[in-house]
């Protein structure tokens, strides 16, 4: 009976006492770059409820255009504040980190996402369907492939402007994903960008089929993949009593100061911090791309519309390595000595893997996917370094990729034929020779990535090795230029399959793109053309932000 008095006199306690429940203290100012981006994909979704459907596509792309370049001024205006360096700190009580990684991945991922929307407003290459200008998006995704409701749909004309809304839902977790500073806000971001990257990936207006089945891949194992953060997440917490990277980082390396009555009998049990961690670290690898976690990657981006696989190749590359530095640098470096040996032998594989199986491949998007597979190696080398060095070679790397990988996939969706893009291999013969411009574009990307000198691939490849040279990764070094002399081979060969071979009369042809298409391409060449000639200033910049805050 006491007992139940007492809970009483709590609620009266409580409901007496109004005002005492201390409200959260959020930095708004700090956090408005991902504000900006997830406000306006809000205002797009009532932009689809309530404009005429005629007037979605401009408004969606002006208001996408808009918020992305205001979110990217707002990180600019928080760099040159200090909020990069001498003013870092952690925002959002403990969620949000605001430092020099966190800015520079941030910048990088909304610039990279402006030019994707180019890509994906783009209406000038498939032929005109009823009179009316069609994208690369179906007419109506929830209509059965070849279907009436899907024929009823093309015959009126409609677009998927949805697409906008969903991709800066997308790039809104993709801006937290990287500052993380806790275990929960991690998962949490993880979710709010991988489920938009499910739909978008099946949105294609052709081959819907295919792009349905990458769609139903990616989320399957994405799904996976975000179970096992979720449980490592769990074990982490009962190893530490706290889900903040911080107290998780302090407990490694001091063991417990004050142990937590009710998690007593866990806390500080090496079992649980070395299960838990390897599971988050699947998780972020899975996201990466790195082998054994590739095997979603060239079924995805083969299925997916190519504006949404250059957008995924880069922008998520982009994040989910800003993640996955953090939590190694700032949770687990008392654990150096269990993860290194580990993350050795994933980049060896992951080098080696996706090099030695791009060659076999026949279709252009599934070989920038074994490419793509193959940077996370590399990358991974800078990773391993652990030092100051080695994250502004990662954050250098990052920057200079995903303009090349947007800029590549933009190339490939303006060669085509009857069935829409021509991604075999054999169909690209004689294309130097049919379309030398897009042709020479395409061979700049390609010799970027194989990093030949004079592009930014040469200066990323260049930091990150140097960086693990100098933190004793010697041997991971020379394993990662054996992996760039077997990727330069299909590289190579796709140069001279399109410059020295002859045309094939039934031939695709090369479509001509509006000034959106033609905007992104041209950034991407200069982009990887300005960080292979005058990469200093950039390699700097990378270099002043490469401290994480504690």
């Amino acid at each position: 009976m006491s007992s139940v008095a007492s809970v009483h006199s709590l609620w009266t306690v409580a409901a007496g006492a109004p005002g005492k429940i201390p409200g959260p203290h959020i930095e708004y100012a700090q956090l408005s770059p991902t504000l900006i981006v997830l406000g306006a994909a809000v205002i797009g979704v009532l932009i689809e409820a309530f404009v005429p459907r005629a007037a979605r596509y401009y408004s969606q792309l002006l208001l996408s255009l808009v918020a992305l370049a205001a979110a990217f001024a707002a990180v600019i205006g928080l760099a040159a504040g200090g909020f990069g360096s001498s003013k870092a700190h952690i925002a959002a009580m403990g969620a949000i980190a605001v430092d020099g990684p966190a800015l520079f991945l941030q910048g990088t991922i909304l610039l990279v996402s402006l030019i994707a929307v180019f890509t994906f407003a783009e209406r000038r290459l498939d032929p005109a369907a009823h009179g009316k200008r069609v994208d690369s998006f179906v007419a109506e995704a929830a209509a059965v492939p070849g279907g009436a409701a899907e024929q009823a749909a093309v015959k009126a004309g409609f677009t998927t402007t949805e697409v906008f809304p969903i991709l800066l839902f997308a790039v809104g977790g993709m801006l937290v994903f990287p500052a993380a500073n806790d275990l929960l806000t991690l998962f949490v971001a993880l979710e709010v960008f991988s489920l938009p990257l499910y739909i978008l990936c099946a949105l294609a207006r052709r081959q819907r089929l295919l792009s349905q089945e990458a769609a139903l891949k990616y989320f399957l194992l994405g799904a996976f993949s975000s179970a096992f953060l979720l449980f490592g997440v769990a074990l982490l917490y009962g190893y530490a009593g706290t889900v903040t990277y911080a107290g998780i980082a302090e407990v490694v390396s001091d063991g417990a100061k004050q142990i937590d009555p009710a998690l007593a009998g866990t806390m500080g049990n090496d079992a649980l911090l070395l299960i838990g961690g390897a599971l988050v670290l699947m998780g972020l690898l899975f996201k990466v791309g790195a082998v054994p976690f590739h095997m979603w990657t060239p079924d995805v981006y083969q299925g997916a519309p190519t504006p949404v696989t250059g957008f995924m190749a880069a922008a998520t590359k982009v994040a989910a390595f800003g993640a996955l530095l953090r939590l190694l640098y700032v949770v687990l470096p008392g654990l150096r000595w269990d993860w290194r040996p580990v993350l050795w032998g994933v980049a060896i594989l992951t080098m080696l893997g996706g090099a030695v199986v791009a060659i076999t491949q026949t279709d252009i998007k599934r070989l920038l996917a074994y490419s793509s597979i193959a940077h996370a190696g590399f990358i991974l080398a800078g990773v391993i370094a652990t030092s100051e060095d080695g994250v502004s070679s990662v954050l250098f790397y990052l920057g200079a990729y995903s303009f090349v990988t947007l800029g590549a996939f933009a190339v490939v969706t303006l060669v085509r034929d009857a069935g829409g893009e021509a991604t075999q291999l054999s169909k690209w013969a004689g294309l130097g020779r049919r379309s030398p411009l897009v042709a020479a574009v395409f061979a700049v990307f390609l010799l970027a990535f194989a990093g030949i000198p004079l592009t930014s691939g040469f200066a990323g490849k260049f930091a990150v090795f140097k960086a693990a040279a100098q933190s004793g990764a010697g041997w991971l070094v020379v394993v990662g230029v054996l992996s760039s002399a077997i990727a330069a081979f299909f590289y190579i060969r796709v140069i001279v399959l399109m410059f020295f071979n002859e045309p094939k009369a039934d031939g695709p042809t090369v479509a001509v793109p509006s000034p959106l298409t033609t905007t992104a391409i041209a950034i991407g060449v200069t982009a990887t053309l300005v960080l292979g000639l005058a990469p200093q200033y950039f390699l700097d910049l990378a270099g002043q932000a490469g401290v994480f805050v504690r």
